[in-house]
């Protein structure tokens, strides 16, 4: 009986996790449009002084050289860059999407800025709507099948062995 309540407890706990998930996914892309728009503009600032240079980019960041500030801004420049590139490619594939293909695409939620910006600003709440209660079901199956898992594994040394 207790073993039963500590996995029906172990359910709620998932369900509650897991049913924050949109709401959490949803801040995250708010976050993620806002750092992208903002980089877009220091790439585009960039790719205009090299142009006007008569430099492509790659050139442009190969004259940073010759002095320590000149080797790191070239360095700032070049992470810059390819943040700007990987985020803009997260926001195309996660931008118009719903809750479960959010979820699907879980691995474009990587950015460790953004994903701290997004958890000091998130409000858990009570989910009321279809992906949030869906999410919350899929939470309580998958935190009762684990409490369960670790109970069984607990308990299989102190089980009695049946003879043959």
């Amino acid at each position: 009986m207790i073993l039963r309540s500590m996995v029906f407890a172990g359910g709620l706990a998932g369900a509650a996790a897991t049913s924050q998930f949109p709401e959490f996914s949803q801040q995250y892309l708010q976050r993620l449009g806002g750092a992208v728009d903002a980089l877009g503009e220091v790439v585009a600032d960039f790719d205009a002084s090299a142009s006007a240079s008569d430099l492509s980019r790659d050139e442009a960041l190969a004259q940073m050289q010759g002095t320590p500030f000149l080797e790191r801004r070239g360095a700032d420049m070049t992470r810059s860059i390819s943040r700007y590139e990987r985020l803009s490619s997260d926001l195309e594939t996660l931008q118009g999407q719903g809750p479960f293909m959010r979820a699907y695409n879980g691995t474009r939620f990587t950015d460790p800025e953004i994903a701290q910006a997004a958890w000091d600003a998130y409000q858990p709440a009570v989910p009321a709507n279809f992906a949030g209660l869906t999410f919350a079901g899929v939470g309580f199956v998958l935190g009762s099948l684990a409490l369960s898992l670790i109970f069984g594994l607990l308990r299989m040394p102190f089980r009695r062995r049946q003879s043959a």
